[in-house]
C-alpha cells in the first residue's frame, strides 16, 4: 500500500512540473486562450503563461487577444501572490486606455484590472 501511495506522490509531482510548453504553430489567438485557460484552471500557471505570451508574440495587432492575454498574465502573478509585478503589468494594461486609440480596446480589461488593483493593498508587496 505505501508503494502505491509513494507512486501516486511521484506522479502528482511530475504532472506538476512544467516545462516549455508546444504551441500549436497554426493556432488561433482564441485557441492559445483557450489552452492557457484551461492550464491555469488546472493551476498548471507556468504552461498557462507560455500560451498567454504566444498571444502576445504572434498576434499583436489583435488588441483585444492581447489585452486579454495581458490581463490573464497578470491575474496568474495575482493568484501567485506577486504584487509588485501585477501593478507593474495591470498598471501597463491601463495605460493603454489612456491612449487616442482607446475606444477600440475592450472595456472589460479596463474595469477588471481596476478591481485587481483595489484589491491590493498598499502594504502588499
Amino acid at each position: 500500500m505505501r508503494r502505491i501511495i509513494s507512486f501516486f506522490f511521484l506522479c502528482q509531482f511530475i504532472s506538476c512540473a512544467s516545462g516549455p510548453v508546444e504551441t500549436p504553430e497554426g493556432a488561433t489567438a482564441e485557441k492559445l486562450i483557450q489552452l492557457g485557460q484551461e492550464a491555469s484552471d488546472k493551476n498548471k500557471y507556468d504552461q498557462a503563461l507560455q500560451y498567454y505570451q504566444a498571444v502576445i508574440d504572434r498576434f499583436p495587432t489583435q488588441i483585444d487577444s492581447v489585452c486579454g492575454a495581458e490581463y490573464e498574465i497578470a491575474f496568474i502573478h495575482y493568484k501567485q501572490k506577486k504584487y509588485n509585478l501585477v501593478r507593474q503589468e495591470l498598471n501597463a494594461l491601463l495605460a493603454r486606455y489612456d491612449e487616442p486609440d482607446a475606444e477600440l480596446l475592450p472595456g472589460e480589461y479596463k474595469i477588471l484590472a481596476t478591481i485587481v488593483l483595489e484589491k491590493i493593498t498598499p502594504d502588499k508587496g
